[in-house]
């Protein structure tokens, strides 16, 4: 496997996969709208003669069909992200991540390419068999929250996905991620660290949303392009699903306060109900504990996260500070 197509590839995750599959040699495209990507994530790359680009968005067909052509594996990171954006934009929300994948697949099918396709860990709902475990039930909230738009399209690209692999034949990897972190992530659409970061650096009010009590785990982005190049190189892990994430927990208030203390800030910490956070979030629900097992991805790659959260702040902040 030495030619890659990233999907997605100039976001923050995707980004990071194209660097690491460069510096190993690899031919590597990525396709990317820019409406949550940036071209500065990239650019760098740019002149790189093992690396080139597509501005467009997957769902071109005549696009996705050439550069599909040209790959052995697909990398499907595209997708809607963020909850302010999947709360404010339910139907961006359904049409990217669906009619996204569905394409992608179609596409991949067509020149047999082994598809590694991106879920999250918002598809456990409101389970609280902690931590989530890949073939657990799902619990999701009614359909007149917007919160869950987003969760029941991940699972739809799973069951697509999985339905492709059982009925056509087709190389399908899932996995399902856990609040990555690190350089190049923004807070724009509600990821809670850069934002917290940048609110501390800046000595502006850290804003939690609802009480705080909310427990969440962040694992470093290079465990996540590692684990991901594994994957892709495992043929028994076709056909499966597979958490990537971290086994420690931090409520976000606590985080708040650890960000406070590693940026030396002044900051108060400011509570924020949801529906001050939110357009139309008078029925926002929020999960209360995401934490994965991750035993099944370590059983088959070795997978073990290598920096607990305070390595990863210091990291993220030290991005900031010299971005400012």
């Amino acid at each position: 496997m030495t030619r890659f197509l990233i999907t997605g590839g100039a976001g923050f995750i995707g980004s990071h996969l194209a660097d690491k599959l460069i510096e190993q040699g690899r031919q590597v495209t990525i396709i990317d709208d820019l409406s949550t990507g940036r071209f500065e994530n990239i650019q760098h790359l740019v002149d790189h003669p093992n690396f080139s680009f597509a501005i467009d968005t997957i769902t071109n067909e005549v696009v996705m069909d050439r550069l599909a052509s040209m790959c052995d594996v697909i990398f499907h990171l595209a997708a809607a992200v963020g909850v302010r954006l999947i709360v404010e934009n339910p139907v961006h929300t359904i049409e990217t991540n669906v009619m996204g994948t569905e394409a992608v697949l179609k596409v991949a099918q067509r020149y047999r390419a082994k598809v590694m396709l991106a879920s999250t860990s918002e598809v456990y709902g409101k389970g609280n068999s902690i931590p989530f475990r890949e073939n657990d039930d799902v619990l999701l909230g009614p359909t007149i929250h917007n919160r869950w738009a987003y969760a029941a399209s991940k699972m739809i690209d799973e069951f697509l996905g999985l339905a492709y692999h059982q009925e056509k034949g087709l190389p399908v990897v899932i996995f399902r991620l856990f609040n990555t972190v690190g350089p190049r992530q923004t807070g724009q659409y509600g990821m809670v660290i850069p934002r917290f970061v940048k609110q501390a650096l800046n000595s502006e009010p850290i804003t939690v949303y609802g009480d705080g009590k909310q427990r969440r785990s962040f694992t470093w982005v290079g465990d996540v392009v590692e684990a991901l190049i594994s994957l892709a190189g495992n043929p028994a892990a076709i056909g499966q699903v597979f958490n990537i994430g971290h086994e420690k927990e931090i409520s976000i208030y606590e985080l708040a306060a650890l960000i406070k203390k590693l940026t030396g800030s002044h900051s108060e910490i400011k509570f924020i109900p949801y529906e001050e956070a939110y357009a139309d979030a008078g029925n926002f629900e929020d999960m209360q504990r995401r934490l994965p097992d991750i035993s099944k991805i370590n059983e088959q790659i070795g997978y073990q996260p290598s920096l607990d959260l305070e390595d990863i702040l210091s990291r993220v902040i030290e991005y900031h500070k010299k971005r400012m």
